[in-house]
């Protein structure tokens, strides 16, 4: 049986971190900035952690770029 590739969408989004937390960056961060508060748009510069509930989902995507 082939190997399971990594999907090239997810590899884009999303980070592994050195102690195996996958990082994702925010949603609604990229335009019409200007409607948008200083701090919410400061807020939007970290990184979170994906969600408990999508971690199995995520895992799936990333395949073997997770075990690295």
């Amino acid at each position: 049986m082939p190997k399971m590739k990594t999907k090239s969408a997810a590899k884009k989004r999303f980070k592994v971190t050195a102690t195996g937390k996958i990082m994702h960056k925010n949603a609604f961060s990229s335009h019409n900035m200007e409607h948008k508060s200083r701090k919410r748009k400061r807020q939007f510069r970290v990184d979170h952690a994906v969600a408990p509930s999508d971690m199995k989902e995520v895992k799936a995507l990333l395949g073997s770029y997770f075990k690295r």
